[in-house]
């Protein structure tokens, strides 16, 4: 895919991953093509700093990779004894302590979480293949757009392990428990026409239209006021933990807070 924000200077460049800022959008890019964008612990540090840097202006966060492929999954390199360059490998991970190898785990998982926040709406352009990590880091965005060439899998479960780079939840979210369930202990491929079938994906274009599709999203959520925005992604994210009531309650509260806002009366 080519690169719209090229002519931009990176606010973060380093380790497969760099970070552009055009006013309120901010695009992540996945950059190592070669290698299918194949995931690393130094590119998890990466994706965790480019969260820490967005400005405040920032509104909307774009995730994009470089290259026939969004994310080919984690580098196999981690499983050999030698692992990566000045890391720990997974099997030397395996072998300390239970604290330690849960905080290993919960450091990772930062990459990501952030994409959740409240005052950003994170979209992922997925192209080509999206396995275990990569399946999973378009999974951590709140929206998915998708090109025709699309191939989502979770291959952990075929490698022994789990997925545990916080996709379970939004995935059984997303699809149901009883499809979660057999995409994960299966590993098949999901294609463009089930992702969106399923509400996996929002949408799913031509490879060659992936990044105008995506751009028009970012403005389409860019016209609305900010606030009004913030508050329904929160009360969104809310709502499959709070009961029905809750929800109405949730609901009540939010508008007060907008109609005072917008009357010019604080709280």
């Amino acid at each position: 895919m080519a690169s719209p924000d090229k002519d931009l200077v990176p606010l973060l460049d380093k380790d497969g991953v760099r970070l552009t800022v055009d006013d309120a959008i901010a695009t992540v890019t996945l950059t190592n093509p070669a290698k299918r964008n194949a995931q690393s612990p130094a590119l998890w540090r990466a994706l965790t700093e480019a969260g820490r840097q967005l400005p405040g202006s920032v509104r909307v966060v774009v995730l994009r990779a470089e290259g026939k492929s969004f994310s080919a999954g984690l580098d196999r390199q981690a499983f050999t004894p030698e692992g990566f360059d000045g890391e720990p490998s997974f099997i030397d991970l395996a072998r300390g302590s239970d604290a330690e190898l849960d905080a290993a785990i919960a450091e990772y998982q930062e990459a990501f979480t952030w994409w959740r926040r409240s005052d950003i709406v994170s979209v992922a352009a997925v192209q080509g293949h999206a396995i275990g990590a990569g399946f999973q880091l378009a999974l951590a965005c709140d929206l998915r757009v998708v090109a025709d060439d699309v191939q989502f899998a979770m291959r952990e479960t075929s490698l022994g392990l789990v997925p545990d780079l916080t996709g379970t939840h939004p995935l059984v979210g997303l699809v149901g428990y009883a499809r979660a369930l057999e995409i994960c202990v299966t590993g098949r491929f999901v294609t463009a026409e089930e992702a969106v079938n399923t509400g996996l994906a929002n949408v799913a274009v031509p490879a060659d239209q992936l990044d105008d599709t995506v751009r028009d999203l970012a403005s389409a959520v860019l016209a609305a006021p900010r606030d009004a925005v913030v508050e329904t992604k929160a009360l969104l994210r809310g709502a499959q933990d709070r009961t029905y009531e809750d929800q109405r309650s949730a609901e009540r509260q939010a508008q007060a807070r907008r109609l005072r806002d917008l009357a010019g009366i604080g709280d």
